[in-house]
């Protein structure tokens, strides 16, 4: 168990983390967004695809799944909420996070809300900073 002033602090860094993250992938920046990831982490951003292992398999996953909006300009913002952190025996922390992908088009006001999700990440947090091992998103309309 860890004490409280230590599990705020780790708490304050994952957030910090994942807004950095997050809006490294918001805007399309994909190399910065592998960056984020262990060198051999993995990475499933839907549970229709299987996992890809590796900055560069992450980087040109996303490029794959940005390509079908090429021709339909929107802006997508992950928001994150209700992060749950549980410490594990080797060192990492395992992070249940909520999550809504929103998705604005130009001379809308309006966002669309979807998918709901659930994140489930192992997360490596050290003097160096925070990567994420692995990632696998649950959509909450899939059951």
């Amino acid at each position: 168990m860890i004490d409280t002033a230590t599990e705020t602090g780790l708490y304050a860094r994952i957030q910090h983390f994942y807004a950095h993250q997050m809006q490294a992938l918001d805007g399309g920046r994909f190399e910065e967004y592998a960056l984020t990831f262990t060198e051999t982490g993995t990475f499933q951003h839907s549970p229709s695809v299987e996992p890809v292992r590796g900055r560069a398999a992450i980087v040109a996953e996303l490029v794959r799944f940005h390509e079908r909006f090429a021709d339909d300009p929107v802006q997508r913002r992950h928001w994150f909420n209700h992060i749950a952190l549980t410490p594990q025996a080797d060192g990492s922390v395992r992070a249940t996070v909520y999550a809504l992908v929103l998705t604005v088009r130009p001379g809308r006001r309006e966002p669309e809300v979807a998918p709901s999700c659930v994140m489930h990440d192992v997360l490596e947090a050290d003097g160096d900073g925070i990567r994420t091992r692995s990632r696998s998103i649950a959509h909450d309309h899939l059951g």
